[in-house]
């Protein structure tokens, strides 16, 4: 199969006003988010790589709005497909996974990591290894190879700019300059869709469910961790690695409404929030145009329309999720990757209706109890911790 390479080290025109992009997982909701912000300001973007997993019509119909330098389908079966469909448009397609690296490689400013889960892992590190500006949707890169990513962000000079709306709320309002006087993070979670229903209902739900976002328009296997607050399991750790603090100063408060995205409280007792309607939109733009702002379709808030905004604490009993991010991030090593690689298995089960909605904490906790003390010292330590985790996974289904 040929796959295209387009060099890293090819050199961006000094008189060029146009930021260069990147856009890794294209076809999913950030991905197509971020195209909408782009063909919003055609003059000030220019797209050099779009990859897709599967979706390869999807991601023809936005080369073909784009005219990127390459187009890359994950799904090699798909490959003479979209090179049949680019034919003659000066597009390059490959495909496979190592294209996908290459993709991330290729030379542009600016890359949106949106590959979902652990499979997003090797382009993110190829973005940030040759020194890009990363934004970054795929938590499970920090979640995962936390020490290892942010060491190779350091060594290359690379900036890593949050998605998530929650840590860009938190980048937004965070004094790196005088971060001693933090005295914690506050990541808000809308709470889910059953947010007030009891376990023996939550027993029930169906995938159909738990993919209904009351606040959020999100892919399918994040609204199935929202509605189980793996969610926002993840990102207590990967804000523990963004933003260099302890499990003990990350919290979570449940807000339904969704505006307020996250806070930071300081020693003298004040709270900076960042706050906005519930649009993906804000942050995509937020890191798009970063240092600068840009103007994006997202509704602007209107408070008193509004009229109250409510806040309560999540339940631990009904929501164990939470307590097994701290419990990983207190092992350390690979168990924080096992336990996403865990998760990642028991969501697709049950989106497969193989196992039912509670399964998946039960398959989650059964990992981490599991995991041993091996320290993440390289990829090879975390490719076999992720491997066996996820054996496990399939195991416990299994068990049911």
């Amino acid at each position: 199969m040929s796959v295209v390479k387009i060099k890293s080290e090819k050199t961006i025109p000094a008189s060029s006003s146009r930021r260069r992009v990147t856009i890794l997982g294209s076809t999913g909701s950030v991905g197509c988010q971020t195209i909408d912000l782009i063909s919003c300001a055609p003059e000030k973007y220019e797209v050099v790589a779009l990859s897709a997993h599967t979706n390869v019509e999807k991601l023809i119909e936005q080369a073909r709005l784009l005219k990127p330098e390459l187009a890359v389908i994950a799904d090699e079966s798909k490959y003479e497909f979209l090179k049949a469909a680019l034919a003659g448009t000066n597009i390059a397609a490959a495909a496979g996974a190592q294209a996908v690296v290459e993709a991330a490689e290729a030379a542009s400013d600016w890359v949106m990591a949106a590959i979902v889960g652990a499979a997003g892992l090797p382009s993110t590190l190829a973005a940030a290894k040759r020194g890009a500006i990363v934004a970054f949707a795929n938590k499970e890169t920090l979640v995962c190879a936390g020490p290892l990513m942010m060491k190779l962000v350091a060594d290359a000079g690379a900036q890593l700019l949050p998605v998530d709306s929650e840590h860009n709320a938190i980048w937004q309002v965070f004094d790196f300059e005088r971060r001693e006087s933090i005295s914690r993070l506050i990541l808000t979670a809308s709470g889910g869709p059953f947010r007030t229903m009891s376990r023996t209902e939550m027993s029930q739900v169906t995938p159909e469910q738990a993919v209904k976002h009351p606040v959020w328009n999100m892919g399918t296997k994040i609204s199935i961790d929202s509605a189980t607050l793996m969610n926002k399991a993840l990102e207590i750790i990967e804000a523990h690695f963004l933003f260099q603090m302890p499990s003990e100063k990350i919290d979570v408060l449940v807000h339904p409404q969704s505006v307020i995205h996250s806070m930071v409280e300081y020693e003298d007792g004040s709270v900076l929030a960042q706050m906005g309607t519930p649009d993906m939109r804000t942050p995509i733009g937020y890191t798009l145009a970063w240092p600068d702002r840009m103007q994006t379709p997202a509704a602007k808030l209107d408070l008193a329309a509004l009229g109250q905004l409510t806040f309560e604490k999540p339940d631990a009993g009904k929501f164990p999720a939470l307590r097994l991010a701290r419990e990983a991030m207190k092992k350390g090593g690979v168990a924080p990757a096992m336990l996403n690689a865990a998760n990642e298995v028991a969501v697709q089960a049950f989106l497969d209706k193989k196992i039912g909605f509670l399964d998946i904490e039960r398959i989650n906790e059964a990992i981490l109890d599991s995991a041993p003390a091996t320290l993440l010292t390289d990829l090879d330590v975390l490719r076999e911790a992720d491997h066996a985790a996820r054996a496990y996974a399939k195991e416990q289904m299994s068990s049911r």
